[in-house]
């Protein structure tokens, strides 16, 4: 393989399904690799929140002087996303020689796309001199790759129903899964305000050191600044992070907790944590970009999610018209989605998108006329993400909102030529 998108290709035929939980594959690779990091290592799991806890992770990490690397998946526009060094996308020459290395430490062993890649960036990562490694879990937990590496320290975010098929059918059985990455004797920091017992359960069973949201750490705040407590340290008239949306806060508060827990390897300034919070970006969770019409981008792809992204949209005031653009996997709990932002859109624009996962446009556009009760509203359906965007466009007046959301594919698609700004009833002008 000469380039990276053909390292991709090659991994996407390697194995038969897309999705396969199981360690037994990549910790088989990942002795032969002798893979291992020489610092701290925190590992983010949960529903949602965890690319925001992550981007605070390693934007208040940077601000305090430390080496960080980021695995976060998927990615929106660019494979290279998945990995940051020092606050940097990786070059694709840099991730050649690690695609490498898997393929001669896999020998007989089926890799699906996901553990392939995993391997070969937690492999730069570990050469990459750093002073923290920030590993974000994929969609489970105690089968995910990433939990092949011994965590330092483990946060679980918000726990919610999504991949019902795979991680099972209910919060505790999801909240065991995604408890598969604490460790006996270490930090690991819950920020889910009402967590499942199943995690406080595993935690107690094998001896980690559990913080727990209003019990270890808590924050409190007011319409101008926020102020956040944990053990023994204390962070007062914070400004609201950079990163739009009420539940941001539950986010920097397991970051901070996380960071605190650390404070022994990896200590962190009051600045850093000001600055590091008031300076950290992530594409695509609640993004506002201001034009005429705002756009807000955002990935919620199950219900929890697009509930946040809802009231979220109702704190941003009254527009006269909202246009949505929605695409999203054929397995999600389509319903509840479409009917939590029904009051709030008032022109649907339903798309495909570019993988066999996903719903199609027509399917959504159906489900949404089977349970919508306002006679008001319209929908329609169109080939890609952009073409819905610049219909939405075309008939939005400039004092309307368009709101691109659901899948990573839908708002990906969105970005692929860089953020739309607009300023007429143009896209792009």
């Amino acid at each position: 393989m000469q380039n990276l998108q053909e390292w991709l290709a090659h991994c996407e035929r390697l194995h038969p399904r897309t999705i396969e939980l199981g360690l037994e594959r990549s910790q088989a690779v990942a002795t032969r690799m002798e893979l291992r990091f020489d610092c701290p290592v925190i590992t983010v799991a949960g529903t949602n929140g965890k690319g925001s806890t992550c981007a605070m992770l390693e934007a208040i990490a940077l601000q305090a002087g430390w080496r960080t690397g980021v695995y976060t998946s998927p990615h929106l526009v660019d494979f290279r996303e998945r990995c940051r060094i020092h606050g940097e996308i990786v070059q694709p020459a840099d991730l050649l020689p690690h695609f490498e290395r898997v393929e001669a430490a896999r020998q007989d062993i089926t890799l699906t796309y996901f553990e392939f890649t995993t391997l070969a960036i937690m492999s730069l990562m570990a050469r990459a001199g750093l002073d923290v490694a920030i590993l974000e879990v994929g969609l489970g937990g105690r089968l995910d790759t990433a939990n092949i590496i011994d965590t330092d320290c483990a946060v679980i975010t918000s726990i919610d129903l999504d991949h019902m098929e795979l991680l099972g059918p209910d919060r505790e059985s999801i909240g065991r899964e995604k408890a598969g990455i604490l460790r006996a004797g270490r930090p690991a920091i819950v920020s889910d305000p009402v967590p499942p017992q199943s995690v406080i359960d595993r935690a107690s069973e094998i001896g980690a050191d559990l913080w727990l949201l209003g019990r270890d750490f808590n924050f409190s705040g007011d319409q101008q600044q926020w102020s956040w407590a944990g053990r023994g340290r204390r962070y007062a008239g914070l400004a609201y992070p950079a990163l739009r949306g009420a539940n941001q806060l539950l986010n920097a508060s397991g970051a901070l907790a996380a960071l605190e827990a650390l404070r022994p390897r990896l200590p962190v300034t009051a600045q850093a944590v000001r600055n590091g919070l008031a300076m950290v970006e992530l594409p695509g969770r609640f993004q506002v970009v201001a034009g005429q019409p705002v756009l807000v981008l955002d990935v919620a792809h199950n219900p929890h999610a697009v509930a946040a992204l809802a009231a979220n949209l109702d704190a941003m005031g009254f527009y006269p018209t909202t246009h949505a653009v929605f695409g999203a996997m054929g397995d999600k709990d389509l319903a509840p989605m479409l009917r939590r932002m029904g009051p709030l859109v008032d022109r649907w624009y339903f798309t495909d998108l570019d993988t066999p996962r996903a719903a199609k446009a027509q399917d959504l556009l159906g489900l949404w006329k089977a349970q919508e009760v306002r006679k008001d509203v319209a929908g329609s359906t169109h080939a890609t993400p952009m073409d819905a965007l610049r219909a939405a466009a075309a008939a939005a007046d400039p004092a309307d909102r368009i709101v691109a959301f659901g899948s990573f594919y839908t708002v990906g698609g969105v970005l692929k030529d860089g953020i739309p700004r607009f300023q007429s009833r143009l896209p792009g002008s």
